[in-house]
């Protein structure tokens, strides 16, 4: 008895001891499951349980300074499909297939590939669905119940001006993520947090019959407002492209208008741009018929044409604009004054002739006359005698060896001598053999125009909600004091001087005071040159600095003072004008203005009444008809009521009904000055319209042109001695 007891406290005690450890076993295996994998097995049963689908954020806007919209999105479709909710015949499904690719314009075997994936719950179809096609797609659905398919808002991004700022926008990829300019830059105001539409499903993944979607709605992107003004960046544009065209660019162009008070930027252009609505668009050097735009090769080739900010990615040797920099430290160090003693003559360092554009031409000068000539020898003294540390030291001050932080992607820095000995300084002093960006170059005009101070350039004005609410302000950042505002003031006045009387006279803008400096550099490649102007205005109290520089302009002239300075002098009027700045004639403007005259009306006139109105408006006249009679009454004239002429222009009278025009042919007047443009055409039987001053470089009508007698061409005038 005392056995059987035993034994069968040993069995008892084994079959304790076993299910002691599968209560361990159960309780490690609970415990492993909901504190080491509860959180992995929670997610997969949410899953399992429910689908949800993303509800895109709509993308800020990017705005110019005044709210104009840059870029914008609209409200459109997304077309979805769960596989695994759509009727399992294959008849069906290619049904479906077929008729959503007939409406989205696609291929039928891929849609019915996402169709067929029976593994999925959430498979797009198309993104970025016109809503009148997804309003097409809604009533099939409904006509033909058909489950799985899914019409969701979605958004598009959309640039209403086209080309217009290009550059400094960007644009946003399939996902309607940033992928340049601003649009990346500021990704993280603009995207947005996605939203979703929650569903509760079966083991099978099909929708729970009765069951109301959960809505999550998603949180807007923040609207990005820029400095830039539309309608200075348009300005700026337009007279880039004339430039471009006019002067046969071959390597694009870039242009910038800043305000040099806080550093922002209200115009930067380069060219050639493109489309933002459809960036990758074959560029005009291309073919065509190859052309895919989304190959590594494709992308490649934007990158380096149309999509390269040349404002911001390209350097460039500045020329003959750096002379103001220069002048500025010999102020500020006290080597030179406006009014000291100074020649052209060719100086010799280190071994080397360094000459004046026009060798010895000049002579003896004050050195104010010596910025107006820009001739490089006076540029070269003044650098030897401030010494290599010290000048270097200045550039290093005005900003040339650091970016600017602008909020846009790719930005270089300029390239000095490593180690530069006196004639790496003799050869700087006028801008040649190194390089710097187009914005550290404006940048330092700033703090020319400014009062000494180096003002970090900036494009992001401020941050707001789609209330209008600022939620970030970019307030200017003043980077340090450079030189005295004493010493801005001396160099403004000579700058000024010239554009009144020097190499920057075609920038010269009647009533407004204009500073600036001319610019011509050879790159690398020999005979490609750069034409440069940089302009400052009001001299006496700037609101704006100006850069423009052409790349390799393959015309008749090359020089920076005769194709880039009318351009900057183009973008100055028109800009201050439209600021709204008052302009301020001068004697000299006086006398120019007096030179134009409107036409006034004189039909209806007796000939005697018409001889003594166009007398008082100093225009000559030439009667047509056989009676001369000063009682005849005029019947027509041209140029007709309102047109604009020079003084001393002829207006054809007609003391009758012409049935048809007296033509004449236009003259060749290329070259000639505004007396002998203005004799030439008259004696043409017609008039002129002249714009600029210097010599004839271009007319609005081709020579040989037959044109109706009286009628009026536009010349324009530069001046050709200039650097």
């Amino acid at each position: 008895m005392a056995g059987t007891t035993l034994v069968m406290k040993k069995r008892l005690l084994a079959v304790l001891l076993i299910f002691t450890f599968l209560i361990v076993c159960l309780v490690a295996r609970v415990g492993w499951l909901q504190i080491v994998k509860g959180e992995e097995l929670q997610k997969k049963a949410y899953e399992q349980q429910n689908s949800d689908r993303e509800i895109p954020p709509r993308r800020g806007s990017i705005l110019d300074r005044n709210g104009k919209q840059l870029a914008m999105s609209a409200n459109v479709d997304r077309i979805v499909v769960n596989p695994t909710e759509i009727d399992k015949s294959p008849e069906v499904r290619r049904q479906v297939a077929q008729k959503l690719a007939e409406f989205l314009d696609l291929d039928e075997e891929t849609v019915l590939k996402k169709i067929n994936k029976t593994n999925s719950r959430y498979e797009i179809i198309k993104k970025r669905v016109e809503r009148s096609i997804g309003d097409q797609i809604r009533q099939w659905k409904s006509e033909e119940k058909i489950k799985g398919l899914y019409i969701d808002e979605d958004s598009k991004r959309y640039y209403p001006k086209g080309n217009l700022a290009a550059h400094i926008i960007g644009f946003v990829g399939e996902d309607n993520q940033g992928l340049d300019g601003i649009e990346k830059t500021m990704e993280k105001y603009l995207k947005g947090v996605p939203g979703k539409i929650l569903s509760e499903v079966d083991a099978r993944g099909r929708q729970m019959p009765n069951y109301e979607n959960k809505r999550i709605d998603p949180q807007d992107g923040l609207n990005v407002v820029l400095t830039i003004d539309e309608t200075i960046q348009y300005f700026a544009e337009e007279a880039l492209q004339k430039a471009i065209d006019d002067n046969k660019v071959a390597n694009g162009a870039f242009a910038i208008v800043m305000d040099p008070r806080n550093g922002e930027i209200l115009a930067m252009v380069s060219k050639p741009d493109f489309n933002l609505n459809d960036p990758r668009a074959c560029p005009p050097s291309q073919d065509p018929s190859t052309w895919t735009g989304t190959s590594q090769k494709d992308i490649d080739i934007l990158y380096k044409t149309v999509w390269r900010n040349k404002a911001v990615s390209d350097t460039y040797e500045p020329g003959s604009t750096f002379k103001a920099i220069t002048t500025a430290i010999g102020f500020e160090e006290g080597v030179v004054t406006p009014e000291s003693r100074t020649s052209d003559k060719t100086i010799n360092v280190q071994g080397h002739n360094i000459n004046c554009w026009k060798p010895n031409f000049h002579g003896e000068e004050s050195f104010r006359e010596a910025v107006y000539n820009s001739c490089n020898p006076a540029f070269v003294k003044v650098a030897l005698d401030v010494g290599v540390d010290k000048y270097y030291s200045y550039l290093r001050a005005f900003g040339f060896y650091d970016k600017t932080g602008i909020e846009l992607p790719g930005e270089a820095k300029g390239s000095f001598h490593a180690k530069p000995k006196d004639i790496d300084l003799a050869v700087a002093s006028f801008g040649q053999r190194f390089t710097v960006t187009p914005l550290e170059m404006i940048a330092a005009y700033g703090a020319i125009a400014n009062g000494g101070k180096l003002i970090k350039p900036h494009l992001v004005k401020e941050i707001v909600d789609s209330e209008g609410n600022v939620v970030e302000k970019i307030e200017p950042e003043v980077v340090r004091n450079v030189v005295s505002e004493r010493t801005t003031k001396e160099l403004l006045e000579v700058l000024e001087g010239v554009v009144s009387e020097g190499t920057g006279r075609n920038a010269y803008v009647k009533g407004y005071r204009v500073a600036g400096k001319t610019g011509t550099s050879e790159t690398i490649e020999k005979g490609v040159y750069i034409a440069s102007f940089s302009a400052i205005a009001p001299a006496d109290n700037p609101r704006i600095c100006v850069l423009v520089a052409l790349d390799n302009p393959r015309g008749e002239v090359y020089y920076g003072g005769t194709i880039a300075a009318p351009i900057a002098g183009k973008i100055v009027e028109d800009t201050l004008s439209y600021l709204g700045v008052e302009r301020r004639y001068n004697e000299k403007d006086m006398e120019m203005i007096a030179e134009e005259v409107y036409v006034p009306d004189i039909r209806d006139k007796t000939i005697d009444e018409a001889k003594k109105i166009l007398k008082e408006y100093g225009l000559e006249y030439r009667i047509e008809g056989d009676s001369t009679d000063g009682n005849t009454i005029i019947k027509e004239q041209t140029p007709k009521p309102g047109a604009q002429l020079a003084k001393k222009s002829v207006v054809i009278t007609y003391t009758y009904e012409p049935e048809e025009e007296i033509t004449v042919e236009v003259p060749d007047v290329t070259n000639k000055t505004i007396d002998e443009a203005t004799k030439a055409l008259n004696a043409a039987g017609l008039n002129i319209k002249v714009v600029g001053n210097g010599n004839a470089m271009k007319q609005s009508i081709e020579p040989g042109t037959k044109i109706a007698q009286g009628e009026v061409v536009e010349v324009e005038f530069v001046f050709l001695d200039t650097h």
